[in-house]
């Protein structure tokens, strides 16, 4: 084990977080306003009395930004734990269907599974990771090493350290927050020593990432106007549904 030099972070966060900032702009030049139409519930913004056009696409899009942002950070912030893990532990990135870290500590082979936060699952995703985590367990088996298994979900933010007896097979670690990141890098501190770096010329891109936004959100208003407003203006309902909704 060695001793993690947070400026090893800082220039990986500095030279990587720019990634982030990018897949957000490219995946707001990819939306199609009718594809995300699709998804929402037209009813909901009839009961809540929403009459103006531009704030329908605004609602939709900002709930499609937050949904997007947070699976990109979630990405992005896998990769800085396996950064931090291989320069602690010597972990790698697990090629195991669903787990996204392996390393040796203390006797044992951990396989993590990395989520943004810890209310990241339903009984079927759950059920998944559960899966993921036997198969990888018969693979290290298999492989006739003959050592012990640690199963551990990770998440990079929240609170919640509990383990959970699965299958009768082994147990499954759950480390949030703080937690998580002294589990993998043996740093009490490290998870607020990431906030400063992660801000990394935030200003200047999420001023590029506003550009794009309104740009966005200018052209969608003007879609959803010439699709969905009667030519006096208000919002043609029954076309909107028809769009979201009918079966021909």
């Amino acid at each position: 084990m060695n001793k993690l030099n947070l400026e090893d972070v800082k220039i990986y966060v500095e030279e990587n977080i720019g990634i982030f900032h990018q897949k957000r702009i490219d995946k707001l030049d990819d939306l199609k306003l009718k594809d995300i139409l699709k998804r929402k519930n037209p009813y909901l913004f009839r009961a809540k009395n929403v009459l103006i056009a531009s704030d329908i696409v605004q609602g939709i899009l900002d709930a499609w930004v937050s949904s997007s942002e947070e699976g990109i950070f979630g990405d992005w912030l896998e990769g800085l734990a396996i950064f931090v893990n291989n320069k602690v532990y010597g972990g790698w990135k697990s090629g195991g269907d669903g787990i996204d870290l392996e390393f040796d500590k203390e006797g044992a082979r951990h396989i993590v599974t990395i989520k943004s936060g810890p209310n990241w699952f339903n009984d079927s995703s759950w059920k998944k990771m559960i899966d993921n985590f036997d198969s990888a367990r018969r693979r290290l088996k298999t492989s006739g090493s003959g050592i012990n298994v640690v199963a551990v979900n990770g998440c990079c933010y929240g609170r919640s350290t509990k383990r959970f007896e699965y299958k009768k097979k082994g147990d499954l670690y759950k480390y949030c927050g703080q937690s998580f990141w002294t589990y993998i890098s043996n740093d009490d501190n490290l998870y607020k020593d990431l906030i400063i770096p992660i801000g990394y010329k935030a200003k200047e891109k999420n001023e590029e990432f506003l550009v794009s936004y309104s740009k966005i959100l200018n052209k969608f208003t003007l879609e959803f106007s010439e699709s969905f407003c009667l030519e006096n203006g208000a919002i043609d309902w029954d076309k909107l549904v028809e769009f979201n909704s009918s079966i021909r």
